[in-house]
């Protein structure tokens, strides 16, 4: 599994430098979509499926809305020919090509690599019980609520809990920022 997330971990940090000096901003959206969709198979291959979850709606909502507004507000044509006619004849346009495999290895790369996450999680209806054991016996009288559920959320997972409230609502405000910055032009 090290050397999974090795992998995954040096192919984010390629795409967060390729997003630094990318020539065009949706090449620079689609790396950082390639950095959180990865975080997301990282989650999973540490078996934190609750985190995965909240990572790609995040990813997923942004990155939507965020390419969305760039091609909104693209003023040229961003769609290139599959074959260029230079004087009478037809060649095919390679880079055209490359676009299109460099998509197709990066879908198989992510999809290869979230089998591999996926083989690593329970089986649907089994659970891992290390911490669950804990709570189970100890919640009740160590949080002092009537709730189980709420006393391991506010207690035990209280950090955790606030931190994906606050990735969800810095998600939220950062996109309706962006809508309304849209809107005032």
């Amino acid at each position: 599994m090290e050397i999974t997330l090795s992998v995954l971990l040096l192919f984010m940090i390629f795409g967060a430098i390729y997003a630094l000096f990318a020539s065009d901003l949706l090449s620079a959206l689609i790396s950082c979509g390639i950095v959180g969709y990865g975080l997301v198979i990282c989650f999973l291959l540490l078996r934190a499926p609750d985190l995965a979850i909240v990572q790609i709606v995040v990813e997923t909502i942004t990155l939507i809305i965020m390419v969305a507004v760039v091609l909104d507000s693209t003023r040229h044509d961003l769609r290139e020919k599959v074959l260029i006619r230079e004087k009478g004849n037809s060649y095919i346009n390679a880079k055209y090509v490359f676009n299109v495999l460099t998509v197709l290895v990066l879908a198989l790369f992510f999809l290869f690599f979230f089998n591999q996450a996926i083989d690593k999680l329970d089986a649907f209806g089994e659970h891992t019980t290390r911490m669950a054991k804990a709570y189970i016996e100890q919640g009740a009288e160590r949080t002092g609520s009537a709730n189980l559920v709420t006393g391991i959320l506010f207690d035990f997972r209280g950090y955790d809990t606030l931190g994906e409230a606050t990735i969800l609502f810095t998600a939220v405000v950062g996109v309706l920022t962006i809508l309304r910055l849209k809107g005032h032009k």
